[in-house]
Formats: C-alpha cells, sequence, structure tokens
C-alpha cells in the first residue's frame, strides 16, 4: 500500500493543487482509465483518483511510480506544475516539495526545461529518514549525489555507499534505490540529474 499524507481541511497548497491537476492531464493524454494506470503503476485506483483530485498529497515513492509510467524525472513533473521557468530562480522563488510521511524535503534549484537534459535538486532527510524507489523514473539517469552536512546511505544495485560531507557518488540508476539517512543529525545533499 503506498503511503499517503491527507490534506487537513479545505487549504490546498497551490503546488498541490497544480500537481493534481497535472497528474490527471498526463493521464487523459494518454486516454487511460483509472484502472489502467493503476495497473501500469501498481498504485490503488482510489489512491490515483484521490491524488488528481488533490484530496491527498503524493509521497516520494508514489510520485515515483508515476513518474516511471509517464517517462518523466519527478524535477520535469514538478517543473511543469510551475507558472513559466525562468533562466534566474531567486532562492525565494525555487519550488519546496515535501514528504512529510518520510521525511523528505526536495528543492528544485534549477527547475529544468524541455529542451534540457540536466537539472540540480537539493535533498533534505530527517535522521532516520529512509525511502525506497522500486525503480527510476527513467531507466539509465545519471546521478551525481554531493553531500553537504550529515550522512547519506545510498544503496544502487545491491551496493550501498556511505557518503559523508564533501563526499560525492556517481551513478546510473537501472533498478532500485534507496536514500537513507542514519543520523543522528539530519543530511542535506546536491543531486545532479542528467537524462541519458
Amino acid at each position: 500500500m503506498w503511503d499517503i499524507v491527507p490534506y487537513m481541511g479545505n487549504d490546498i497548497d497551490s503546488v498541490d493543487a497544480r500537481l493534481a491537476a497535472r497528474l490527471a492531464e498526463l493521464r487523459a493524454e494518454r486516454g487511460w482509465s483509472l484502472d489502467e494506470l493503476a495497473e501500469r503503476s501498481g498504485v490503488s485506483r482510489s489512491t490515483l483518483s484521490r491524488a488528481e483530485r488533490a484530496e491527498i498529497s503524493p509521497t516520494a515513492a508514489l510520485l515515483n511510480r508515476l513518474c516511471a509510467v509517464y517517462g518523466r524525472t519527478m524535477s520535469r513533473l514538478l517543473s511543469e506544475v510551475e507558472e513559466e521557468p525562468a533562466q534566474v530562480v531567486r532562492a525565494a522563488d525555487q519550488v519546496v516539495w515535501q514528504d512529510a510521511a518520510s521525511g523528505f524535503v526536495r528543492r528544485s534549484v534549477s527547475p529544468p526545461h524541455p529542451a534540457l537534459r540536466g537539472e540540480l535538486v537539493e535533498g533534505r532527510l530527517t535522521a532516520g529518514a529512509d525511502i525506497a524507489y522500486d525503480r527510476p523514473p527513467v531507466p539509465g539517469l545519471e546521478q551525481h549525489i554531493w553531500v553537504l552536512d550529515g550522512t547519506l546511505q545510498v544503496t544502487a544495485q545491491d551496493v550501498e555507499h556511505r557518503l559523508g560531507a564533501g563526499d560525492c557518488l556517481r551513478m546510473r540508476v537501472w533498478g532500485p534505490t534507496r536514500f537513507r539517512c542514519p543520523g543522528p543529525e539530519d543530511v542535506r545533499y546536491t543531486l545532479v540529474v542528467v537524462l541519458p
């Protein structure tokens, strides 16, 4: 079962509302029913329906599943719900998305442009946070992970890499990956994502 974070009350964040609308558009563009998308993604029909109506905020793992079905990176999907990409994005204007259930905060430092292959993301995990992705959104995706503060354990192709402040891991992602913050402090890292 996929973790979901219900919205409290009627105060829906505008980024989450635009994300919900974009998820519904992507499914409609392909002519898929909710049942077809559920079969392709392995996510229940009811969860997909609630996500598309902005009744829930999807977790990072759920968004990763949907990005894999739609052939997009998470940054690209999130950039598609932004107003208009600019050449310079001030820190206060960078899109921040949070998966409260897992303790993951993601800042799109350089929102991608459809014609560009690279993007820069800041990730933060609280101590003890553990996120597992069952597949990359795009097979062969290149990632550079540079730890700024704290410790990060990254598992890819059944190999665990323990990274401390200043360490950088470069990898191509073909299968499941896991990002874990063993603590005792939170971890902050830079992620460079390059489409194959």
